[in-house]
């Protein structure tokens, strides 16, 4: 189970640049007297038009140039050196996180709906979000593995793998089903859907606000919860669109396993023989039936999270990746135009 973070793990470069940053805006406020600046913008000559341009860039933020920079930093700064370590025990590895947005003036197309594109940069910082979150810890034993020897070099086992620590994506995919409207608020619910050996796929629902409620919240409450049950065909209706992540993790020019990465942040429960010696259970697909409930006097007991039922809702959402991953062929359908080409023509 991962502990609650230390200090000691947030790096120096880390605190000194927090403090630098916030004595600096202190003593430009002092010097450029902000009170006075506020009151100036705010009246005179011109104010309605400077305030109607500060609240239209206000709105509109997500458009603004460094957003989508400013968002991702955020999201990997709080999870990585902010927030405690989480404390999800293995039964909480394919629960969703949650994240809401919006869409701004400058995401609508010409048909005045949310631009195809712009889901890429929204989904971008959800499954940040999540894996940043369930993989915080390990990140951070990999980023000093010479110290916590979590991965071993393959040439040398006696001696830790070197190099920086990085996390990639190998390919994304998304579907549309329905439009977003402009300045339409949506949820985006992402989720660990399958891993193999080099890749970590996330699946990220875009949902219309306020339609779904989980049943429960790990831990802390983040908010209302239904008593209800539901069904994926009724949640279907509220769909707009789904995605489709491969997440890789590196040590310099090594691929780290991803059940290396979610093991040692407590999500993965003990497995006879671990969860990388046995590459047979990963592929090819063996269906390995999950442990049902018992029943004892009418009421429905929740039987004991396995490796098993681990495996198997891995395996679930491999009968999806394992399609996504062939596409990857694809690279190989490249001709060059060997029977020519239609012609070239600029992007603006």
């Amino acid at each position: 189970m991962a502990s609650p973070r230390n200090s000691s793990f947030i790096p120096l470069w880390f605190r000194l640049g927090v403090l630098a940053l916030c004595s600096a805006s202190a003593y430009a406020a002092y010097r450029l007297n902000a009170l006075e600046a506020i009151l100036a913008f705010c009246t005179g000559p011109g104010s309605y038009s400077r305030i109607f341009v500060a609240l239209f860039l206000a709105i509109n933020w997500k458009s603004l140039p460094f957003a989508w920079s400013v968002r991702m930093w955020y999201c990997m700064i709080m999870h990585l050196f902010v927030r405690n370590y989480h404390t999800h025990t293995p039964d909480k590895l394919f629960h969703p996180v949650i994240c809401e947005s919006h869409t701004s003036i400058g995401e609508i197309d010409y048909r005045l709906h949310k631009s195809n594109s712009t889901y890429l940069s929204d989904f971008d910082v959800a499954r940040s979000h999540l894996v940043s979150h369930l993989v915080a810890r390990s990140g951070h034993l990999l980023a000093r593995n010479a110290k916590h020897r979590l991965v071993m070099d393959p040439s040398d086992p006696s001696k830790p793998a070197r190099g920086s620590f990085g996390i990639g994506i190998g390919a994304v995919h998304c579907a549309f089903k329905r439009e977003i409207k402009p300045y339409q608020r949506y949820e985006m619910w992402s989720r660990i859907m399958t891993w193999d050996r080099k890749w970590l796929y996330i699946v990220t629902h875009f949902v219309e606000k306020g339609a779904v409620l989980p049943r429960s919240w790990d831990g802390q409450s983040f908010g209302r919860t239904r008593s209800t049950p539901g069904t994926p065909q009724a949640w279907e209706k509220k769909i707009y669109a789904t995605a489709v992540t491969a997440y890789v993790f590196k040590l310099g020019r090594l691929t780290i396993h991803p059940a290396v990465m979610l093991g040692a942040s407590g999500l993965l429960p003990e497995r006879p023989g671990g969860w990388t010696s046995d590459d047979a259970s990963l592929s090819p697909i063996r269906l390995v039936e999950p442990n049902t409930p018992k029943e004892s006097d009418g009421a429905k007991k929740p039987a004991e999270w396995t490796w098993e039922r681990t495996e198997a809702e891995r395996q679930r959402g491999y009968e999806y990746a394992q399609h996504f991953a062939a596409m990857n062929g694809l690279h190989g359908w490249f001709d060059g135009g060997e029977d020519g080409a239609l012609g070239r023509f600029s992007l603006g």
